[in-house]
């Protein structure tokens, strides 16, 4: 019997659960944690696809580096998200649409044969000298190169947009500026005063 499937679905439910607590919980601690079940959750069904590379990416970029990142600006910052959650139900049916909107997309543009069931009753076996890690490699810089470069471009831009968004200007007064040029260019006698004194006599008892 083959297990693949009950796999799959298995992890699956678990990702789309860990998904839906990210949304719902209060705590955004609590929150962090459930991202960190879905990634593991998507690891796994990398492994079952035979990408070993994406879920060790995914697991040593995403929850080693990332989600330790959000947890420590999470406790550190001490968010109030109480306003935030209020419009939660408020918004839930356009989020559902939109939702929705998504995975009818996603299936349209992936197509049936590629999103159904029938590709894990036999799926197929790669070779022992196979390695994804090439086979990524040699997909991304040939045949999606143009959208591999855009999708950097883009990312460049969302981290110019964040440091501008983020940057907080202070007035001059408060601000000090050090100009290097003018620190490597100082003399000892522009700095450096030598005062004479005359040691002190000893006190009389």
């Amino acid at each position: 019997m083959n297990a693949e499937p009950a796999l799959f679905y298995t992890f699956s439910t678990i990702l789309l659960l860990a998904a839906l607590m990210v949304i719902m919980v209060r705590n955004t601690v609590h929150a962090a944690l459930f991202l960190v079940l879905a990634f593991f959750s998507s690891a796994a069904i990398f492994l079952l696809l035979e990408a070993e590379f994406l879920a060790i990416v995914l697991v040593l970029v995403y929850v080693g580096a990332v989600m330790v990142l959000f947890l420590f600006v999470i406790m550190m910052l001490d968010l109030n998200v109480a306003p935030l959650r209020e419009g939660f139900i408020r918004y839930l049916p356009v989020g559902v649409v939109v939702g929705v909107l998504i995975l009818v997309e996603m299936a349209l543009v992936v197509g049936p044969k590629h999103f159904g069931l029938q590709q894990f009753s036999n799926p197929p076996r790669s070779g022992p000298d196979f390695s994804n890690t090439k086979a990524l490699g040699t997909a991304l810089y040939t045949t999606y190169l143009y959208p591999f470069e855009i999708a950097g471009a883009i990312l460049l831009v969302a981290i110019v947009a964040a440091i501008a968004l983020t940057m907080r200007r202070r007035p001059p007064q408060t601000t000090k500026y050090l100009n290097p040029a003018d620190q490597v260019a100082v003399r000892r006698a522009e700095r450096i005063r030598i005062v004479k004194m005359e040691p002190s006599g000893k006190e009389k008892t």
